[in-house]
Order: structure tokens, then sequence, then C-alpha cells
């Protein structure tokens, strides 16, 4: 672990470089800038929890270097990425090891996932991630990608399903209208940090705010 700011500042600069080279041209709910807002959200919600700010910083940094939705599923290439990369970095062992469980770990993967790992600094970085996946930012990716999938935007006659194994969430193509349902929409009870749930709250009414306005919409009557 760093030992000054100096150092610490440097590692960040370096991570942050090491990620932008990495998403370049990666899909536009998933790539740098989504990993900035996450970034910039850990830091703020880290603020008020008692958690290691190096491992926040780099787990921030790091948790989306390789979506396992963007190759064929493997949940592997992810963390083996950022271990190579923290490797060659002044990082203590232990701070990869954490680091590299937080990776594994902060993914939703259908909400029902048994965890096996537990720790402040992984509570807030899904926090952080979560609240990325709501609110204006939340629809306008979940559009995006729905788009990149080329996907339906609604389709009433396919409904959400509202409990789904990691398995069936990962190979659902369903609308993404769906998607509010499946996932969005559950992530403010989900959340582990006060500060990530007095903010979801607000995004998680935004939320429900456009779903209504978009049925009036859809159905001719506004």
């Amino acid at each position: 672990m760093p030992k000054n700011n100096s150092s610490f500042n440097f590692l960040i600069q370096n991570t942050i470089a090491f990620v932008q080279q990495e998403l370049n041209d990666a899909e536009g709910g998933h790539d740098w800038f989504h990993v900035q807002r996450v970034y910039k959200n850990a830091l703020l919600i880290s603020e008020n929890e008692n958690v290691n700010k190096t491992i926040v910083a780099l787990g921030a940094l790091l948790h989306d270097i390789a979506d396992s939705k963007f190759h064929n599923g493997d949940e592997t290439i992810g963390p083996k990425k950022a271990k190579a990369f923290l490797q060659t970095q002044a990082v203590s062992q232990d701070t990869v090891t954490h680091i590299i469980k937080i990776i594994e770990n902060v993914s939703f993967k259908g909400g029902n996932t048994l965890k096996t790992f537990h720790s402040k600094e992984l509570e807030v970085l899904q926090d952080a991630d979560r609240l990325d996946a709501i609110g204006a930012i939340g629809i306008a990716r979940t559009f995006n990608y729905g788009g990149f999938k080329n996907r339906v935007i609604y389709n009433p006659l396919i409904k959400p399903k509202l409990e789904m194994t990691p398995q069936e969430y990962k190979a659902s193509d369903a609308p993404t209208i769906n998607h509010f349902y499946e996932k969005l929409l559950k992530l403010k009870d989900k959340m582990n940090t006060s500060s990530g749930k007095k903010i979801a709250q607000e995004r998680h009414v935004f939320m429900e705010s456009f779903l209504e306005q978009f049925y009036q919409e859809w159905n001719g009557e506004k």
C-alpha cells in the first residue's frame, strides 16, 4: 500500500491510464466514463465509512476492466487483468487479494447470488456501482445497452422475470423495459451504506416517474 499521498496519487494515475487504454473501444454504458462515475461515487460514499481508501479507489477503477458480458460470459478475465496490472505496481499482496475479491463479487448477477466474501470496501463499491445503474444515467445506460444488443424497447406480451438464476439473468434477451423490473427497481433495497441508500432513493423515484411517463406515451394517453 502506498505510504504517502505522492505515491498514492502516482498509483491512481497509473491505474487510470491503464483503465482508459483497456476500455478505449468499450460499449458506451461500460466505458471509462462509467468507471469514472463509479470512482467518484465510491470516494463520496467512503467519506462516511471506515474503509481503506486505497482499496476503494483501486477497486472502483478496476471493477469493470473486462465485464463478462463482453467476453462470452467469462468472469475470470477481469480479475486476471486487474491482478496482472496490480502486480506491476507498488501494492501489497493483501491489497491485491482484497481488490480481486471485490471485482469477483461486486456484480449484481440477478440479485440472488450467495455472497462468499464480505468487506466494508466491497459494500461501498457495490453501492457506487449500483448508483450508476439507476436514475437518469441508469436509464441512459440501459437503453444504450439494449440498442447495442439490438433488443426491442418494450413488448407488453413479454413479462419481466422477477426471479432468475445468475445463468438465466446472464442469458436474458428480454425487452429493455423489462430490465427495470428485473434489476434497476430492486437496487434501492439492496444498498449497503446510509449514503448509498439516500442517493438511491432519489434516483429510484426518478425512474418510477420515467416509467409512468413512458407507459402514458406508449398507450397514447399523453
